[in-house]
């Protein structure tokens, strides 16, 4: 792109932000199309606008996978279904103690919010949901946020989780609704959204976002970009696939950081009011532009271990946004 055209492009992304609209379809695909000496010119605007509305405060997700393996579902991506051959822990549904031990300790890495992620499509038993109930309620008490991945539940199993303190509840659309088919066969991509919507319904924050590099385009990630925005959620996490072996996209070719890089940008000018979380797969696909996030619009990340993939050292990320002047958002007061 020529700098008249990036000028021309810039002049647009600053007249949306002004707007309070966000940036259009067209102007998320030439920001697609950018090489790295042109996307660089469009951090002061990501940088000012991640600024203006969160301040230098840095949310801190912690995550627990408190149920493991055995899905029935058939995500392509996902080391957890029973579907394929992955070497992974698996285990049933850990003890209320156990959850709230696990929270205790991700507290002491200054977490804002802890999430317990249970594998399955759902949760069934009334035995698991009674355990998470009791666990949600003495996550409360330690000053964090309570969040739960539960796969797609009903309106009063929600309601009930909203009764025992849930503050937020996570459920990724994963891809553009086109491209769902090719990653999910086993529930729908409206599945998906439905529980979204509902949790949002009930009062719940909503953290909703997808995963990137399962072989979509451009357009795919434009086209969720532009479904999270019906839906407005409080915080939209950034997962980057790393190909795991066993899976069906053990071969998918990783992300460049450039694109992971542009990926945070047009979701941070398209959900100018969300928090932009990074999740799985920052340390492998980033790696020595893992504090570029910041910059390119992003206002968290997940601190810790995933769900079955070990993250980086706890301390190493502290430093990290110490030394950009940055510090852990510890409650919503902040």
């Amino acid at each position: 792109m020529n700098q008249e055209n990036l000028n021309f492009l810039i002049d647009a992304i600053i007249g949306s932000i002004i707007s309070g609209i966000g940036i259009s379809e067209f102007e998320a695909e030439m920001i697609a199309g950018l090489g790295f000496s042109e996307l660089i010119q469009l951090l002061p605007i990501t940088n000012r606008l991640r600024q203006e509305q969160f301040g230098n405060k840095v949310r801190l997700c912690g995550i627990l996978n408190a149920k493991s393996g055995h899905c029935p579902e058939d995500c392509k991506f996902c080391a957890q279904s029973a579907r394929w051959k992955v070497e992974i822990k698996t285990y049933p549904l850990l003890s209320c103690q156990e959850i709230i031990e696990r929270a205790k300790i991700a507290k002491e890495q200054k977490v804002s919010e802890f999430s317990i992620v249970a594998s399955g499509k759902g949760i069934k038993k009334e035995s698991e949901l009674s355990i998470i109930l009791e666990a949600i309620s003495g996550i409360s008490w330690l000053g964090i946020e309570s969040c739960a991945s539960l796969g797609i539940l009903e309106q009063d199993q929600l309601s009930r989780l909203k009764s025992a303190g849930l503050v937020r509840y996570h459920h990724n659309l994963e891809s553009a609704k086109n491209f769902y088919p090719n990653i999910c066969t086993t529930h729908s991509w409206e599945e998906s959204f439905e529980t979204a919507r509902k949790a949002k319904e009930l009062g719940l924050k909503i953290c909703c976002g997808g995963i990137f590099g399962l072989g979509e385009s451009w357009q795919d990630r434009i086209e969720l970009g532009l479904s999270l925005s019906k839906l407005k959620p409080d915080s939209v996490p950034i997962n980057f696939l790393i190909p795991i072996p066993g899976t069906p996209l053990a071969n998918q070719e990783k992300l460049t950081p450039l694109e992971a890089l542009k990926i945070i940008v047009i979701f941070r000018l398209m959900l100018m009011e969300s928090e932009i979380i990074i999740c799985g797969g920052r340390e492998e696909i980033l790696g020595d532009f893992q504090s570029w996030i910041f910059p390119a619009g992003a206002t968290g990340f997940i601190i810790g271990d995933y769900l079955t993939r070990k993250g980086r050292d706890a301390e190493q990320d502290l430093k990290m946004i110490k030394a950009l002047g940055l510090k852990p958002r510890t409650n919503e007061a902040d």
